[in-house]
């Protein structure tokens, strides 16, 4: 570890943060203390959050004679990123941690509450500072334009799984009854679902009817809001040869080389990096 890495460690207020929906619980490390300092805030209230931090940074400024930087870090969940924004913008290093990669001892039950986790937390973020880069990996913080570049994205990709329920629970309520045979996906809007035979040569109860019209119903919406994504994702201009495999290129490769591109530019995980351009590869093959 090098000297400028030690002073900014000496001259930095270490924070962690636990968050949960209810309630968030500050953790701060006093360089005269032996234990760090706990403070219980509701969710949400940042106006709280600065004022505890602004206090502790005066305190710490009365023992040490100057004003500290503040490093803070929490685990990246309900949250998301907005925090860490806010935090940014007000001059406090925020760090966004990935909850899978903290190191836990595994061979036998251990306690689980917000105080033990804060604690951990902090710990992990000392050693953070002191240079061990090893004990956590690191979440890039998006800006607010590049999680709303997303949004259409996975929003088609949510509505698709649920068209695919749709589709399946009505195929099944049918194939229960011996009915085969039908296009669901491209039938639903001229399906007669009263006037379907069964196997055995009777239509269908009224109470399956009704419910396979409304799963039908269920179906066109999600179909008509899928249609209304696509239209504006088509409105942005194509690759001549994107246009040549458009199916394939406005689907999945946009999402796979933002990804990428986000990978490259900030390749903190080469094992990710890695499994982008493998992607990469394998649809511009296409």
């Amino acid at each position: 570890m090098d000297q400028t890495t030690s002073t900014l460690s000496a001259n930095t207020l270490h924070c962690a943060l636990e968050l949960s929906k209810n309630s968030w619980l500050l953790a701060i490390q006093f360089r005269d203390r032996e234990q760090p300092s706990l403070y219980p805030i509701e969710g949400g209230n940042t106006d709280k959050l600065m004022a505890k931090l602004a206090a502790a940074r005066d305190c710490w400024a009365k023992v040490n004679g100057a004003l500290p930087a503040i490093t803070l870090c929490y685990e990246v969940g309900h949250d998301a990123f907005w925090l860490a924004r806010f935090l940014k913008a007000r001059g406090i290093e925020c760090l966004v941690i990935d909850p899978g990669s903290l190191q836990v001892n595994r061979r036998a039950r251990r306690v689980k509450t917000d105080r033990v986790d804060v604690k951990m937390l902090l710990r992990t973020l000392i050693a953070w500072c002191r240079g061990e880069r090893h004990v956590w990996s690191l979440v890039r913080i998006p800006s607010v334009d590049e999680e709303d570049l997303r949004r259409s994205h996975r929003e088609r990709s949510r509505l698709v799984r649920e068209r695919t329920a749709h589709i399946n629970r009505i195929k099944g309520l049918l194939f229960a009854q011996g009915v085969r045979g039908i296009n669901i996906k491209s039938q639903y809007k001229t399906l007669a679902v009263d006037q379907l035979v069964t196997g055995d040569g009777h239509r269908l109860p009224p109470r399956l009817v009704c419910e396979v019209a409304r799963e039908i119903q269920r179906l066109a919406m999600v179909q008509e809001q899928i249609a209304k994504i696509e239209r504006e994702r088509d409105t942005r201009s194509l690759t001549p040869r994107a246009a040549r495999c458009r199916g394939v290129w406005v689907n999945r490769v946009p999402p796979v080389l933002r990804r990428a591109f986000e990978c490259w530019r900030r390749p903190a995980n080469r094992q990710v990096l890695q499994h982008w351009w493998s992607e990469v590869a394998v649809y511009i093959a296409l």
